[in-house]
């Protein structure tokens, strides 16, 4: 943890429990997927807290986020309210999207959060169209779009890097860089396993971070978005990340070893974090347990709302499935607000 930049203390205390909230959230999935109250498949964050609470420290409301399948974090950090992100795990109709999306399709459209994206790259191009829609209607607002390093052999990555360098769009991409996608290390898949390297090729600013760093990671996104804000162009972030975790509850993990996990867990962020804040007494230990039984009895409040939700009516079935459907919901084929 770096000395050379200086956050007050009110700001070290936030990003801390931001990240422990993440941590402490997808350990009660766990949990509640071993007991089959959340069905399908399970992607957690665990490791990569730092890169969702630093760009979203870095972001207004007005800006757009959209996230990958691994998005748990996300939503928290942007202010999705812990109760309907639970009640969506577990397909509960008080859920973020009635419980339709479920872990893989979170969204919340106040507060201008679109997905979750179960394809990998999906987000690409949509931030692309997004971020041009706001450079022509909106001027000032930021799209900022997470993917995995994976992505990046994707088609659609390489489209979309050249259409947003080609026309300057606002757009943050932030390239989650764990190492092995699913289950491949970056090496084995990529000729140049410098990703942001691929950003310069398209001519766009780009960098290297730290992402286990969580003060050097909220100070390239904040410098990120100040160039982007000053009319500069796109700009790309390699959050050099890892998850301590699976791919998903069912990945067996051959394709590394226990040691090198063990030792990658050395450099957790959280953890990181606090002892920093201990040792410059900016965290005491009773600062540090109030924090913790709080987001305890947060979580246990979000499981409550969730377990006793309802279940979706088995009328109301063919809701948003259909346009029609939809334009009867409305009354007219009006676009969203």
């Amino acid at each position: 943890m770096t000395d050379k930049i200086h956050i007050d203390r009110a700001h070290l205390h936030q990003v801390y429990r931001q990240m422990l909230r993440i941590r402490r959230f997808e350990a009660k999935c766990v949990e509640l997927y071993q007991s089959q109250k959340i069905r399908g498949f399970l992607h957690l964050y665990d490791g990569e807290e730092a890169v969702a609470v630093g760009v979203m420290a870095a972001l207004e409301e007005r800006d757009t986020v959209l996230a990958t399948y691994r998005e748990h974090g996300q939503a928290l950090a942007r202010g999705v309210p812990m109760g309907a992100l639970m009640a969506e795990m577990l397909g509960k109709l008080e859920g973020s999207c009635r419980g339709r999306g479920g872990s893989m399709h979170i969204f919340d459209r106040e507060r201008r959060f679109f997905g979750g994206n179960a394809i990998v790259g999906g987000g690409l191009p949509l931030a692309v169209g997004m971020a041009l829609a706001d450079q022509q209607l909106r001027p000032g607002a930021v799209t900022a779009c997470f993917f995995g390093e994976g992505a990046v052999a994707e088609g659609a990555f390489h489209e979309s890097m050249n259409l947003a360098a080609l026309w300057q769009l606002p757009v943050l991409f932030v390239c989650e860089n764990n190492r092995y996608a699913m289950g491949v290390p970056l090496e084995d898949a990529e000729s140049q396993p410098d990703v942001y390297r691929k950003a310069e090729a398209y001519r766009m600013a780009s960098a290297p971070v730290d992402a286990m760093d969580p003060i050097e990671m909220e100070a390239a996104a904040r410098h990120a978005v100040a160039h982007i804000r000053s009319g500069h162009g796109p700009y790309f972030l390699e959050c050099r990340t890892y998850r301590f975790r699976a791919h998903s509850m069912f990945d067996t993990q051959a394709y590394r070893s226990r040691e090198e996990v063990d030792a990658w867990r050395q450099r957790d962020p959280i953890e990181r974090l606090r002892v920093w804040m201990v040792d410059n007494h900016r965290l005491s230990p009773g600062e540090s347990a109030a924090i913790d039984a709080s987001i305890r009895t947060e979580i246990d409040a979000a499981v409550a709302f969730a377990e006793v939700g309802t279940l979706e009516p088995l009328d109301e079935l063919e809701r948003f499935v259909l346009m029609d459907s939809v334009v009867q919901e409305r009354g007219a084929l009006e676009p969203p607000a």
